[in-house]
């Protein structure tokens, strides 16, 4: 499916998700360990962050075709840590905010319609300005989690991040770098319902997802499925991306609770 935001949007967006990202790291210890990303603290969390701005921007500014090495993007790493926790946290705080604005400035420039290495077949800048400002938010989602604040998010932005997503897991460059997701074809047939509760009629925030043999496909409607998973949008965001477990009180499961678990241990790229 189409984004349903601009690309001017979208390069907006990555500036005020990395801003509220680091709102939450602000006053935060930043060896605070991440539970929904076990391996890492905050720090390794933003500098995940800015890393994949400055990657972005790195490819859109060069045009490049192909993937740019990790050691060919200009500050990456994030700043030198040292043993000054204050200096440190200022450091971080800046070079974040300094890798949002890299991104959102390339991509504006290049424009929607450049041409760049993307690893789906779309091979624009739009990708990476619609990849950057989702991949900021459910991220800011983990640093929510970590620091025990709570977590919002626009309604739109939200449901196009549910779309986005479900575009990359049907690719076949995804099912080669996730070989699970062929798997998916063992329950053929089979569809979920993700519903949220809480959006206004000209968000839609519903989707219909069907299994098949050849992968999945998927709409914005409501109907009867295999499995409902209903939440508020925010809260059906983080068990979609599995921040937030489906057993949780914040959600409620309708249905073959099985076929959720499924489809959740198959999509996951952690």
């Amino acid at each position: 499916m189409p984004a349903t935001l601009e690309h001017e949007r979208f390069c907006a967006e990555i500036i005020d998700q990395t801003r509220l990202f680091r709102d939450i790291l602000d006053g935060t210890a930043l060896d605070t360990p991440v539970p929904s990303c076990p391996e890492w603290a905050l720090r390794d969390l933003a500098v995940h962050v800015g890393d994949g701005h400055r990657w972005a921007a790195e490819i859109v500014r060069t045009r490049a075709a192909d993937a740019v090495p990790d050691e060919a993007v200009p500050g990456r790493g994030g700043p030198v840590r040292t043993s000054d926790a204050v200096g440190d946290a200022a450091a971080l705080d800046a070079w974040l905010a300094e890798s949002a604005q890299l991104a959102s400035d390339e991509l504006r420039i290049a424009g929607p319609q450049a041409a760049v290495w993307t690893f789906v077949p779309e091979g624009r800048a739009a990708f990476w300005a619609r990849r950057r400002a989702h991949e900021t938010l459910v991220h800011r989602a983990d640093a929510a989690l970590a620091a025990g604040s709570g977590f919002d998010a626009d309604h739109v932005l939200a449901a196009d991040c549910i779309d986005e997503w479900l575009g990359i897991i049907a690719s076949e460059e995804a099912k080669q770098h996730r070989p699970a997701l062929r798997t998916l074809d063992e329950r053929a047939g089979e569809t979920l319902h993700l519903h949220a509760t809480d959006t206004a009629a000209d968000v839609a925030a519903e989707w219909l997802i069907t299994l098949g043999e050849g992968g999945i496909s998927w709409r914005r409607s409501h109907e009867k499925a295999s499995v409902a998973l209903r939440a508020p949008l925010t809260d059906l965001l983080q068990v979609f991306f599995r921040r937030v477990p489906p057993t949780s009180d914040q959600v409620e499961v309708l249905g073959d609770a099985t076929l959720l678990d499924f489809w959740l241990e198959h999509v996951s790229f952690a």
